[in-house]
């Protein structure tokens, strides 16, 4: 089975993939992980915000992340995978292409502590104290802007 990689701005994303990107994250933030939170932020309506995902052969959203502007930095979040393509190195496709979309910027994010070594296969390091957040602890970590 091969993936597709996509990105968009929310307004230029079919209502039908949008919802299934949103349902991803419900599922995986909000269900799996038992966190009850506003996992609509309002963020992804920026008009600089970047949605990424990854769609199987028969066009199902399989994982997705998302690229924020902060002024001048990049944050990378909402990184998830659906329980059924775990394992198939998506997120992973995912976080290239977004890190790719970052050059020349300071990339940062909020890594839940137990992924912190998965993040630093893309070269984040760990910038500070860790943090509970929904019950999870976190890691910030920033990626240095590459040129």
């Amino acid at each position: 089975m091969t993936a597709s990689l996509h990105s968009s701005s929310v307004a230029e994303i079919d209502p039908v993939v949008l919802y299934a990107i949103l349902r991803l994250r419900v599922d995986v933030f909000v269900v799996e992980q038992d966190c009850p939170y506003p996992e609509l932020d309002g963020r992804d309506l920026e008009p600089t915000t970047r949605l990424l995902w990854s769609t199987d052969d028969d066009g199902h959203v399989t994982a997705t992340l998302r690229v924020l502007h902060d002024g001048d930095d990049r944050r990378i979040g909402r990184v998830a995978t659906a329980a059924a393509a775990r394992g198939r190195g998506l997120a992973a496709d995912l976080m290239r292409a977004a890190v790719a979309s970052c050059e020349g910027r300071l990339v940062r994010l909020d890594a839940q502590a137990h992924l912190s070594g998965w993040y630093a296969r893309f070269g984040f390091v760990v910038d500070g104290d860790e943090f509970v957040e929904d019950g999870i602890p976190h890691l910030p970590m920033t990626l240095a802007a590459t040129h």
